[in-house]
This record gives C-alpha cells, sequence and structure tokens, in this order.
C-alpha cells in the first residue's frame, strides 16, 4: 500500500501542537515524524539541530552562521534543552504507537558545507574535519535514536539524512571564504562512503531515506550509499530524470516521490497524475504506484500552520489513490 510522510519541518513553535498534527494524520498507517520547528531559532534550524547531535564536536552561532568551536556554549545549551522538549513532548504524543516512526538530521556533507571551521572556511575543504564530521554524526545518530527508541518502543525507527548541499559539493559549486573562487568538488566514492557510515547508524538497513530537493539530485551515487529510499523532488521532472528513478527503482532503492509543491499550490489530482504519467513513461508498471510514499517537495515550514496541514493530508489522498490505481 502506497502511504504518505512529511519531509521534516513544519510552521510555528508549539511542538506539542505539531506533533498532535502529525499523529492525527499520519498515525493510522501512514508514517509519521518528528517534526522540526526552524520558527524557533537558533538550535531548531536545519544545521544547528544536527549539529546539537554531534559527539566531541561544538558550534557556536557566528554573525556568518555556524562555526566549530573548542567548547560547547549558549548555543550549544539552548539546542540541548530544545532536544529534550521535543523527546519529552514525542513520549506523550506517541505513547502507546506501534508502528513506522521517522527522525530526521542534517546529513554529513550538507554539515560539512555549511558549518565553518575556526579560520572561517567551510568544514568541507578539510578532509580530516569532514572525517570527524562523519564519525561524530554516525555516533550522534546512534545514541540519538537509542533515546527515541526506548521513549516509543514499539515504533520502527526510519532515519531520514536531509542533503540539500549535496550537489554543490559533488560539483565544486561552494564559495571559498573568500568568496573570489569555489571549493574543489569532492570526489563521488568518498560522499558515497560518508552517507553509508552514517546510514549505518539506523537501527534497521531496510528503514533508511536521504532526501534531496536540488534537481541536481544524483540518484546513481545516492544509489550507491546503502539507503532503502531516496526522497526527492518530482514537481516538473523531466523525461531523463524519470528513466534515472526507474533505475533506481529497478536497483533495489525505493522512491519517494515530492509530488506537492511547498508552496501549497498543487492538487491531489495534479500530484497523482503528474507521478503517474512520468512512472509510466518511464516503462515502469502500474502496480509499482503502491510502493511509492508521497511527500510534500521540501519542508512545510514557509507556509501557515493551516496550510502545511492541507498539503499533508493532501499526500495521504495522493497515496491513497495511487494504491487504488495499482490494483486497477
Amino acid at each position: 500500500m502506497a502511504r504518505a510522510s512529511g519531509i521534516g519541518s513544519l510552521p510555528g513553535t508549539d511542538i506539542r501542537e505539531a506533533l498532535k498534527g502529525v499523529r492525527d494524520i499520519l498515525g493510522d498507517g501512514q508514517l509519521p515524524y518528528l517534526p522540526e520547528l526552524p520558527a524557533r531559532g537558533p538550535g531548531s534550524d536545519m544545521v544547528g539541530r544536527a549539529a546539537g547531535l554531534l559527539v566531541d564536536l561544538h558550534v557556536d552561532l557566528q554573525p556568518s552562521g555556524w562555526r566549530f568551536v573548542e567548547r560547547p556554549g549558549r548555543d550549544a545549551e539552548r539546542t540541548a534543552a530544545l532536544w529534550r522538549q521535543d523527546l519529552d513532548e514525542l513520549a506523550e504524543a506517541f505513547d502507546g504507537y506501534e508502528g513506522d516512526l521517522k527522525v530526521q538530521s542534517t546529513g554529513p556533507w550538507t554539515l560539512a558545507a555549511t558549518i565553518e571551521l575556526n579560520r572561517g572556511e567551510k568544514a568541507v575543504a578539510d578532509e580530516g574535519a569532514v572525517r570527524d564530521i562523519v564519525g561524530s554524526l554516525a555516533e550522534g545518530l546512534r545514541e540519538h535514536l537509542g533515546r527515541v527508541q526506548a521513549l516509543v518502543p514499539g515504533a520502527r525507527l526510519w532515519l531520514q539524512l536531509d542533503e540539500p548541499s549535496l550537489p554543490a559539493v559533488l560539483e565544486g559549486r561552494l564559495s571559498t571564504a573568500s568568496g573570489y573562487g569555489h571549493l574543489r568538488a569532492v570526489d563521488p566514492q568518498v560522499v558515497a562512503g560518508g552517507l553509508r557510515d552514517v546510514l549505518a547508524a539506523a537501527p534497521d538497513a531496510d528503514a533508511t531515506v536521504v532526501h534531496c530537493c536540488d534537481r541536481g539530485i544524483p540518484l546513481p551515487l545516492l544509489r550507491q550509499s546503502g539507503t532503502a529510499a531516496i526522497a526527492l523532488d518530482t514537481t516538473g521532472l523531466s523525461p531523463q530524470r524519470w528513466e534515472s528513478v526507474a533505475a533506481t527503482v529497478e536497483d533495489g532503492v525505493a522512491v519517494w516521490p515530492g509530488c506537492l509543491p511547498t508552496d501549497g499550490s498543487g492538487s491531489v489530482r495534479a500530484a497523482v497524475e503528474e507521478v503517474e504519467r512520468g512512472w509510466a513513461d518511464a516503462g515502469m508498471p502500474r502496480a509499482g504506484l503502491d510502493a511509492l510514499v508521497a511527500t510534500p517537495a521540501c519542508g512545510l515550514a514557509g507556509l501557515t500552520p493551516d496550510g502545511a496541514w492541507r498539503v499533508q493530508r493532501a499526500a495521504v489522498d495522493v497515496a491513497a489513490e495511487w494504491s487504488e490505481r495499482a490494483e486497477g
């Protein structure tokens, strides 16, 4: 049966209300998730939130963004407090829950492309720093997922890595600290290996997903990363990209179509038919629609709460329609 999920971010600052909405809409046979609320400020943004999970690596918020520092400070304390609040509310909202539950984290390459070293350059420019990020994030996620499992013992946990900066890392499009040049592109095999090491933190290798909403998402590389699924923006996808999607499915990697625009302008019918048409044109059988997970194209933090819930409910309706058409 096709299912629905969300990418992670939602509007607002009330984690209790956000979790209640996720449980109400996605808690019955869908794939609910622990939401992210970036409107709460530093430490709730995707980079600061993930940096708060790093083991023995500390960050501080500078005017230019997040930067590695020698010891934790007030920013780390604030992030840790937000995480404690989120997990306390998760335990209450999902008390007695049995089923799939997704937890998101920024992936190692987007962290390395965003967090600065103390000299001001992005961490991705330093091979040693990248190795430290990969190892630290993997260890931190193992600990984090263990805490979530203890709080919701009936859940089968999914790990989602968000990698919006992955194409820029691979193509050498990241600017140097001076702004006059670009950092060297990272070898694809090194990138795949880093993803593989972090995904290994998941308790179930068949419950992992990498999300990238960039149009240049490197599907062939992600198929080599060991992820069980790939979440991508399928709105306006070209026929050539649909062929790459077909190759992904043929390689045994599931696809989560981000078929609903994050501005709330999409409709259930348009999302259903666009994916079904691309699926068929790429030579894939209609029965395969039953294995898809419908999501928004990216996070929904830019909408109003009502708008975000409309998109999330639309994803449930899209999944139901795919399931029906798969049987036809």
